[in-house]
């Protein structure tokens, strides 16, 4: 759209003649109708000093940039300054903020990883413009609304086999086409998953993080580890061409952490075990057609793929997040679950559980630190633009002070978070079982530690607008109520951080003395 060219003068004189006209940012706007949008009263923009001058500063001292975007708003624009160019742009899909800290080091310009090739830097930047095009709408309205992920957009993350590359590399790749093409299924590695847990993250929407078929990513490893091969060659296909969906089924009122301490009890009868219990806390459990459970049998704990049928109840939980993660308390009455969809060996489900936790948590941790990194960026830019007695907000040595200790957090976190990268790698699957249980466990508790200091220290900074849930502050309220999430979901912080001693002091040498 053209529009026409205008002197400062000319705003000036519009607004004499009764005109009421602003500039903000080298654009005109006629806001003579603003009243017709806003029936409740005047808006700050009509106060005296600011209409017909450069009110840029007034502007972004109380509204985002997205405003501007909105078509109620952008009608309003009548012109452009002569001879002033637009400061604040729309950044181009996929593009890399220029904020510093605002990405991780190796996308950042003038740095360097060993850990990244230039094929982790092209997926990297067709998957933010992917999610940033197609996944951002969607998550912003279902963090809003609460209803689960569109059909519309899992069939667009399947056909790029998104779900597929959630899960990790892995023989449920082979044969399948990644990302258009640009990574082949032997060449995707951890490097390529932790991409996507961290660029799923970025749109300050916890809900919909766990909502984006997260219980398929936690509940389909026991499957296609212990499953038969008439169930993998069911169940897998449909999971992970979104026409089906799994939720994990593990947590109780009675056990979260203490796996072993579970009460849902299945009784073998003739082909069939007769499942009777209640599950609590399920990611993806209001929609979710299977459910891997785990149960409590005569021989020991044994996990079952139970489908959604007669017996098998769901209700939402109301959480801090939003309903679009589709948690729920489940009831099995009397489920009838054939003896073939027994996931490993009886009495043997306590193994099926915890060779799934590494991945779970290292997971959890990625989408955690994605987050986290958000919300670094949101502060460094408001407080370089929040006007306050008359200077910067960044001028005042006590919010210095809280972003470099938010700076600090946030590079250590993804320094370790890329060393045990690393390492898994170049393990084998029974290595990082044995060696890096208690590393994740760690670094976990560690990631979810600074989340949660970091949120503190944001909505200092944001005041008030941390408190609200749209405007300015909206992506640091939401990281503020939620960032608890990443401290309990897939092992509470204590219990991580003790696993991580206990296995270190397994390994120490019996000569290691002062």
């Amino acid at each position: 759209m053209l529009f026409k060219t205008l002197t400062f003068e000319e705003v000036k004189k519009h607004n004499k003649d009764g005109d009421l006209w602003i500039v903000i940012d080298s654009k005109v706007f006629d806001l003579s109708k603003f009243a017709d949008l806003h029936p409740g009263g005047p808006n700050v923009l009509y106060a005296e000093g600011v209409a017909g001058k450069d009110a840029t500063e007034t502007f972004f001292g109380l509204h985002r940039h997205e405003v501007l975007l909105r078509p109620q708003y952008a009608r309003l624009q009548i012109g452009v300054i002569e001879g002033e160019v637009e400061t604040v742009k729309v950044p181009a899909p996929g593009s890399l903020s220029k904020v510093p800290y605002a990405e991780p080091s190796w996308l950042s310009e003038g740095f360097f990883s060993p850990y990244y090739s230039n094929n982790h830097r092209k997926f990297q930047k067709a998957i933010r413009n992917f999610f940033e095009e197609v996944v951002r709408p969607e998550a912003i309205k279902c963090e809003e609304n609460g209803k689960r992920i569109s059909q519309e957009v899992v069939d667009k993350m399947s056909n790029l086999e998104i779900i597929a590359m959630r899960l990790g590399p892995g023989k449920h790749l082979r044969g399948r086409t990644l990302m258009e093409g640009i990574v082949r299924p032997e060449e995707f590695d951890y490097f390529h998953e932790l991409i996507l847990n961290t660029e799923l993250a970025r749109f300050g929407t916890r809900g919909f993080v766990d909502g984006m078929l997260n219980g398929a990513v936690i509940g389909l490893p026991p499957i296609w580890n212990y499953g038969s091969k008439e169930l993998q060659a069911k169940v897998v296909p449909e999971v992970l061409s979104g026409k089906k969906y799994l939720a994990l089924a593990i947590s109780e009122a009675f056990a979260g952490s203490d796996v072993s301490g579970l009460q849902t009890t299945a009784v073998r009868d003739g082909d069939h075990w007769v499942v009777t219990g209640t599950k609590k806390w399920i990611t993806n459990g209001t929609f979710a057609d299977y459910f891997t459970t785990g149960c409590k049998t005569e021989k020991g704990l044994t996990v079952l793929l139970i489908e959604r049928g007669e017996g098998v109840s769901t209700k939402p939980i109301k959480t801090a997040y939003s309903s679009t993660a589709g948690t729920a308390y489940i009831t099995f009455d009397k489920v009838r679950v054939p003896v073939g969809n027994t996931l490993g060996e009886i009495g043997n489900g306590l193994s099926v559980i915890l060779s799934n936790f590494n991945h779970e948590r290292w997971m959890v941790t990625g989408c955690s630190v994605g987050a986290q990194r958000v919300i670094v960026e949101e502060c460094l830019k408001w407080a370089n633009q929040r006007i306050v007695f008359g200077k910067p907000l960044n001028s005042q040595a006590v919010i210095r002070n809280k972003l470099g200790k938010m700076i600090t957090r946030i590079e250590a976190c993804q320094n370790w978070l890329e060393i045990v990268t690393h390492q898994m790698n170049n393990m084998t699957y029974n290595e990082m079982s044995s060696k890096m249980a208690g590393q994740i466990g760690l670094l976990k508790q560690f990631v979810s530690r600074c989340g949660r200091e970091t949120a503190e220290d944001a909505t200092q900074i944001f005041g008030g607008r941390a408190l609200t849930v749209t405007g300015m502050g909206k992506l640091v309220e939401n990281y503020h109520r939620t960032s608890g999430f990443d401290a309990i979901l897939a092992g509470a912080e204590d219990v991580l951080g003790d696993l991580g001693v206990r296995q270190a002091m397994k390994r120490m040498p019996k000569d290691a003395l002062l």
